[in-house]
């Protein structure tokens, strides 16, 4: 058991259930529905009997006539000392295709390389004489980057030296890099769900035990649960995207960031924060980069330029305290012996018009997301779109379970999409569809087209309980 939701709050989370008889089974829909969107996390203890009963002013035989359903359908079990408690859901995920020629591929959330990239490529190239005297086999970094990345640090807020920064092969290293020295096997780990499944394989590849915390386009972080999750199994480390989440797209209001921090801090937890998409605005402004107050030992940063510049520019960092770093620089030799230099030359090359960077990307992920949001509302308007301002995708709420079984059937219409599931921690997230808005508008456009074409299949060939189960909670 990770945490415990009282009779009152599972009320108001269930809204408006009482919409079909017999009441036991619509209110075990309900459940259901708050497990399958993760709103209601594997490992969370569900109200006494007779506590839900009163809240719902029910009969105590109707809430255990629901239980017993729930323990049938494998949603929950019931456990002597610890009552009912929800359990991890079973992941439905079609998995990653192969592009044939002519398809959308919107599987990767990835914008295509930055305009400028080429002409940098050409001039550092020119300057290969120097780079090749060097002995290239450094497993911290080169000065000059490390010291442009120290910089860009300092631009957003966060006071950073070239020591306390390690270069990496991209930030999915520099996330088993970090996993590989801060974590034992069964250590407890705080991640949000839905989130990034890379990461997620990563921290389990180094033996983690996964606590997920919920996070939604609409209330962002589930910080009470997050609480309870930091105080109960008292986390190693804790994965987070403060801003731009992926999938979702929420940033951490200034109090989830503090609230986060304090918890960490309590449980004696690493805050590790992916900040990947930091730098993906489009029109939210910026924003106090936040977890500055702790610990500096408590708290670390992952970057990269594979968003901002180009997925193919294999360059990350670590942002660490400098006793981590060096933590870091002895594991490393296990991982990898180094950055390229060339790719570590054109990074730091890239730092001094970052400004300029962010601008045209900021330009080129708004006109995707604009016509994205302007293709889906006519023909898809029965989904649920949510706003917004920065990073790479939509996090999509469809009208019915049926994220995975969509996924498949638009294939053969040529569009290549990641399921709602690929991105939860331990299932669920089935009524939700990740939609990248990185590629041109009119690819975009032409992908609704055949998504809108494939709902109506998919839906009208679904079991009647799936669709009933969400039109019996709304």
């Amino acid at each position: 058991m990770d945490s415990r939701i009282s009779a009152r709050a599972l009320g108001v989370a269930l809204g408006g259930w009482r919409t079909r008889e017999p009441a036991y089974e619509a209110l075990a829909d309900g459940i259901r529905l708050l497990c399958l969107d993760n709103r209601l996390a594997p490992r969370t203890a569900l109200p006494a009997e007779r506590e839900l009963a009163a809240a719902l002013h029910l009969s105590r035989s109707t809430v255990a006539a629901a239980y017993r359903s729930l323990r049938e359908t494998g949603h929950i079990t019931s456990l002597r000392g610890s009552g009912s408690v929800t359990l991890p859901l079973r992941r439905h995920d079609p998995g990653r295709a192969s592009a044939p020629d002519g398809a959308v591929d919107l599987q990767q959330a990835s914008p295509p390389a930055w305009p400028g990239l080429a002409g940098i490529m050409a001039d550092v190239a020119g300057g290969a004489a120097s780079l090749v005297s060097r002995v290239g086999y450094d497993v911290l970094g080169s000065v000059e980057l490390r010291e442009a990345i120290a910089a860009h640090y300092e631009r957003r807020g966060v006071p950073t030296s070239p020591s306390e920064v390690l270069v990496t092969t991209g930030a999915q290293s520099a996330i088993h890099l970090v996993a590989s020295v801060l974590l034992g096997r069964g250590d407890r780990v705080v991640v949000e769900t839905p989130t990034y499944p890379h990461a997620v394989d990563a921290l389990r590849r180094a033996g983690a035990r996964l606590v997920g915390v919920p996070v939604t386009t609409d209330a962002g972080w589930d910080v009470d649960r997050a609480e309870q999750a930091f105080a109960r199994t008292l986390p190693v480390m804790a994965y987070l995207m403060p801003d731009f989440q992926n999938p979702t797209g929420r940033s951490m209001s200034a109090l989830e960031r503090d609230a986060f921090l304090l918890a960490g801090e309590r449980a004696g937890s690493v805050l590790v924060l992916d900040e990947t998409t930091a730098d993906l605005d489009i029109d939210r402004g910026p924003v106090d980069a936040g977890f500055t107050g702790g610990d500096p030992s408590s708290v670390v940063r992952i970057g990269s330029l594979g968003k901002t510049v180009w997925g193919g520019l294999r360059v990350g960092w670590i942002r660490a305290e400098g006793d981590l770093v060096r933590r870091f620089v002895a594991a490393r030799p296990a991982h990898d012996l180094g950055t390229p230099e060339f790719e570590q030359a054109v990074a730091a090359a890239l730092f001094s018009d970052f400004a300029g960077i962010a601008q045209q990307r900021s330009s080129l992920l708004r006109a995707g997301r604009d016509a994205l949001v302007a293709a889906l509302g006519p023909a898809l308007p029965e989904w649920r779109v949510p706003t917004t301002h920065g990073g790479v995708s939509l996090w999509i709420e469809l009208d019915a379970a049926l994220s995975s079984a969509l996924v498949m059937d638009v294939r053969s219409r040529g569009v290549l999409l990641s399921a709602g599931p690929r991105f939860s921690v331990e299932g669920g997230h089935d009524r939700h569809l990740r939609l990248p808005f990185t590629a041109p508008p009119d690819e975009l456009v032409r992908a609704v087209t055949a998504l809108a074409e494939s709902w109506r299949r998919v839906r009208a060939g679904a079991p009647v309980s799936i669709v009933d189960q969400l039109e019996s909670v709304v």
